[in-house]
């Protein structure tokens, strides 16, 4: 759309949120730079973000709106291997930077991003979540303001211009709204998963920076238990890294589960190709042991080695399967590096070097010293962070 007169097209009802049509004639092209307010209500300690990457965030920008600009929210997927994290830094590549790269060439002007949850270099995300406020001038009248880019075509536009990077970070989803929406503050909960590979067979390079790789096996029963114990609210004081901004260490852990699952990089054999199928040829999930590599238990789990053949039959060529495992914790906020600090101690209840009494005493202890190491960042997927769009 363009308009002759710049006070009409300023004062146009714009599609994605009518409650921002504003009657101020449009001056030059300006960033707003008004000093932002305390955080705000809802978030009682200033840490309500994902917990996984340290140094404080300036929020000054993220309350500088821009009466003339559309927010928009706007979900990312990306593999975190490349990435020095997901905050700006000087002279390294960060999630915020490259979506910032890529917003000022698709509307000529730079942005601020402000992601939902920081990650650490390394830590992937299936769904990170951050908002962006767009003005968008006519190029032909410059100071004109015309109506909001729908959201499709800010995904389309964003993500040509993300392909021409790395190709390892892209935009899934982008919603308009309201100008006062803060995708930090407005969260009510993330969900964290972690992968976990067990077996002695070294790591496929398909996997070698998707996941944990432990050696041994590892009980999976003993580490539900210890998930038992952490669930629910605490003072995690055993499970905050040194350099964690939060003002209190008690946080409220909503879910904390393991599931043994299908190796990511599953391709079936001939005889787990003649199972899996059923007669309309969708995939049926049996665990036979022509199928899986275990036998099955009361608890569904498997116990073997991973192995889909046995060793003195196994095929030339082909790779023995590690067991694979999922770690899911899900929570309003979570301390610094507590998620990877968490699988850190799971993976030693797995592999029995701690015992569930431990998980206790660590967990009274209160101090992070009385935990082992924390997991690698590699294996931490950052899933879902949760709103009520509707509000």
């Amino acid at each position: 759309m363009s308009a002759s007169n710049p006070t009409a097209a300023a004062s146009t009802k714009r599609p994605c949120e009518p409650s921002l049509a504003d009657p101020t004639p449009p001056a030059k092209l300006q960033r707003s730079s008004e000093p932002s307010d305390s955080a705000p209500a809802g978030n009682p300690d200033g840490a309500t973000d994902g917990g996984e990457a340290g140094g404080a965030e300036s929020e000054a920008m993220a309350g500088a709106r821009n009466p003339r600009a559309q927010r928009y929210l706007v979900a990312v997927e990306y593999i975190g291997t490349r990435f020095s994290g997901s905050q700006q830094q000087p002279n390294q590549r960060t999630v915020v930077g490259v979506l910032e790269e890529a917003f000022h060439k698709f509307i000529g002007q730079p942005v601020s991003i402000f992601c939902s949850s920081r990650t650490d270099a390394g830590v992937h995300a299936l769904s990170n979540v951050c908002h962006v406020d767009v003005e968008r001038i006519s190029k032909r009248k410059p100071g004109e303001v015309l109506t909001p880019h729908e959201p499709g075509v800010v995904k389309r536009a964003v993500n040509h211009f993300l392909q021409k990077n790395e190709g390892d970070i892209m935009v899934t989803d982008v919603r308009c709204v309201a100008p006062d929406f803060h995708a930090r503050y407005k969260a009510l909960e993330r969900t964290y998963h972690y992968r976990l590979l067990s077996g002695p067979e070294s790591t496929s390079v398909f996997e070698k920076n998707s996941a944990w790789h432990i050696s041994e096996d590892l009980d999976i029963q003993a580490m539900k238990k210890a998930c038992s114990i952490l669930v629910g609210h605490h003072d995690f004081s055993s499970f905050r890294a040194a350099g964690c901004q939060a003002n209190s260490p008690m946080r409220t852990l909503d879910e904390l589960n393991v599931t043994e699952v299908f190796p990511f990089m599953f391709f079936p054999s001939s005889i787990e190709r003649s199972e899996m199928e059923s007669s309309d040829g969708s995939l049926v999930y049996s665990r036979t042991p022509a199928l899986e590599p275990c036998g099955k238990e009361s608890d569904g789990s498997c116990t073997s080695s991973g192995k889909s053949e046995s060793e003195n039959g196994k095929e030339f060529g082909t790779r023995l399967r590690h067991r694979c495992f999922v770690v899911t914790a899900r929570a309003r906020s979570f301390l610094y590096h507590q998620v990877r600090l968490m699988v850190g101690l799971l993976k030693s209840v797995g592999t029995g070097s701690l015992t569930t009494a431990d998980v206790e005493r660590i967990l009274n202890a209160k101090n992070v010293t009385a935990a082992p190491p924390m997991a690698p960042s590699c294996g931490l997927y950052l899933a879902n962070v949760k709103y009520d769009l509707n509000a």
